[in-house]
């Protein structure tokens, strides 16, 4: 079996996923995006905007400064994407819908999507005509949509909304826009190119094979466990498939040095020499989704802490990674100060055994960098942290 070192399934993860290429120097146009989305191959959408949208960060982190009014335009309205459960909420090539019919086919029922079913009989097929006749549409358009319970949590969605996301996982209604990031429903047949939509529908486990081959494509270099993870596969169904892939070819079982399970290398991957440049990831980046991952190439340990009460919270709400020739180096906690006119630097703590001076200095670059993209006049920098007087003196 092959065997390759950290080091080298680092660069293989980084120019996997398009960080070992040149940022652009010119005007960013959808050529760009579609580069970006050429390696990737899927984009998470979140509903957070504490500090900028995320689907707008990994092509920043990719391309630098581009116009982000472009991007959406590009995302919801060019018909080249449509939005679905990929990887979470996301938003992926209009081309690979077939893929995802299967997923369609099963629907997925939560709890109040069983109270509406079994309470309001009719109710979804009646939303469906409403959108048929009157969409494209958002909740509130909806002749009855039901209301939220007052006391319930941020997922507290009306009887509406739940109908239309049962019909939007289903298939049958698509996202057609999205307004202040609101998502605005319309029947699929309007929004998904007829040429798509009679496109051939592979077999399950085919769909699924194809998936799980571009999510190693995606990554580079990675376990079972991280290549089920990318298009949310269940390790039940993904192993075998994996195994299967290897056997025709289209994978190659190596082994890592250092990790403690097997690792499947697509024989398309790139490794190059050495990796230069520095980029901040957003907590929903491609690179990082899968945190066991992550700790694994770069020993670097790393939640979210936006549902963890304040008081128990180590390094801040909304905290991005930071990224330096190859090596996670340093996290810093952003927030947009929409008023002021400011990107607030809430705190910023460098790995052990970096050269905190250098890693100060790209880092307070970069916050300029993305403030100016931003449309934010200054960074202002917290005493929180050991970076601080580095950013601070590079401010």
């Amino acid at each position: 079996m092959r065997r390759i070192n950290i080091a080298q399934a680092r660069r293989y993860a980084l120019a996997a996923q398009g960080f070992t290429e040149p940022r652009s120097s010119g005007r960013v146009d959808v050529r760009h995006f579609r580069r970006v989305l050429d390696r990737v191959l899927v984009i998470q959408l979140d509903s957070v905007n504490v500090f900028s949208r995320t689907h707008y960060m990994p092509f920043f982190s990719r391309l630098g400064a581009y116009d982000r009014a472009g991007l959406d335009r590009w995302l919801w309205r060019s018909g080249e994407m449509f939005e679905y459960w990929g990887h979470m909420a996301s938003v992926l090539p209009v081309a690979d819908h077939r893929l995802f019919r299967w997923r369609m086919e099963r629907g997925y029922i939560w709890t109040p999507a069983e109270k509406v079913l079994a309470t309001r009989p009719g109710y979804l097929d009646a939303i469906l005509e409403e959108v048929r006749e009157r969409g494209p549409l958002q909740t509130s358009d909806l002749e009855d949509p039901g209301v939220k319970d007052p006391n319930g949590s941020m997922w507290n969605w009306s009887d509406g909304k739940v109908a239309l996301e049962m019909l939007f996982v289903q298939g049958r209604v698509a996202a057609a826009d999205r307004r202040n990031f609101v998502r605005i429903y319309d029947v699929a047949d309007r929004v998904i190119d007829s040429e798509q939509l009679r496109a051939p529908t592979p077999p399950t486990d085919e769909a699924q094979s194809i998936l799980l081959e571009r999510s190693a494509r995606a990554l580079g270099v990675g376990t079972a466990d991280d290549i089920a993870d990318y298009y949310r596969i269940r390790m039940p169904v993904a192993r075998p498939l994996i195994s299967q892939l290897v056997s025709a070819g289209r994978l190659v079982e190596v082994e890592v040095t250092g990790w403690d399970r097997p690792a499947y290398l697509h024989p398309d991957a790139k490794l190059p020499r050495s990796v230069q440049g520095r980029a901040l990831l957003s907590p929903f980046d491609n690179l990082i989704w899968y945190r066991d991952r992550v700790e694994r190439l770069w020993e670097f340990f790393y939640r979210i802490e936006i549902y963890v009460p304040e008081p128990k919270r180590i390094y801040g709400y909304y905290v991005l990674p930071f990224l330096l020739d190859g090596d996670v180096v340093a996290r810093v906690d952003l927030k947009t100060d929409r008023k002021a006119g400011a990107l607030l630097v809430r705190g910023a703590f460098a790995e052990p055994g970096v050269d905190k001076v250098r890693v100060g200095r790209e880092l307070g670059e970069e916050l300029v960098a993305v403030a100016g993209w931003l449309g934010l006049g200054k960074v202002d920098v917290s005493r929180n942290g050991d970076l601080a007087d580095s950013i601070a003196g590079r401010l």
